[in-house]
């Protein structure tokens, strides 16, 4: 497993950082590749966003973009979903979406997680950013191959991106 770590301004669009930008190009694979929270992002040939205002194929609930495929139909994911339960009900209440336990709890994040390991194909990568290294785990069939550890100095969370093989 290769660590590596890169000093980057914080920008709410994390695959126009550059260090992410160039990671996500070293494992980027033709074939199926979604991203179910694209926002304005065109990496993947199948976008989803909650937000109607982003021109993407799919404008689902993040959950509900996952079920939609098959199992080991996916050969890649890139999962930046929001960071934390507040940042959850952010989205949501910006949308007049209803926020509840559902969506502010650690299942919001773990049912993902189970459709993600539910859809990719063996060999498959997963590309997870947050605010820690779990990725979608062993639990679901990943390693990880490798961690970029982004900090944006001062007082800023860092962003950890776990790439991670599915087994």
């Amino acid at each position: 497993m290769e660590i590596n770590r890169t000093w980057s301004m914080p920008n709410k669009q994390t695959f126009d950082i550059k260090p992410i930008k160039e990671l996500i190009h070293k494992y980027l694979i033709t074939g199926t590749v979604i991203d179910p929270f694209a926002n304005k992002n065109k990496i993947a040939n199948v976008t989803n966003d909650l937000d109607p205002q982003y021109n993407t194929t799919f404008n689902l609930d993040a959950s509900d973009f996952l079920k939609q495929f098959k199992n080991s139909e996916v050969d890649m994911v890139l999962y930046d979903p929001p960071y934390s339960p507040r940042q959850v009900s952010e989205c949501y209440k910006a949308l007049d979406k209803t926020v509840n336990m559902q969506t502010t709890q650690a299942s919001y994040w773990s049912n993902h997680k189970k459709e993600i390991g539910r859809i990719v194909k063996e060999n498959g990568i997963c590309i997870t950013c947050g605010w820690n290294s779990g990725g979608i785990g062993k639990k679901y069939g990943f390693e990880i191959i490798e961690i970029l550890l982004v900090p944006h100095g001062g007082w800023h969370n860092d962003t950890i991106i776990t790439v991670e093989r599915k087994l």
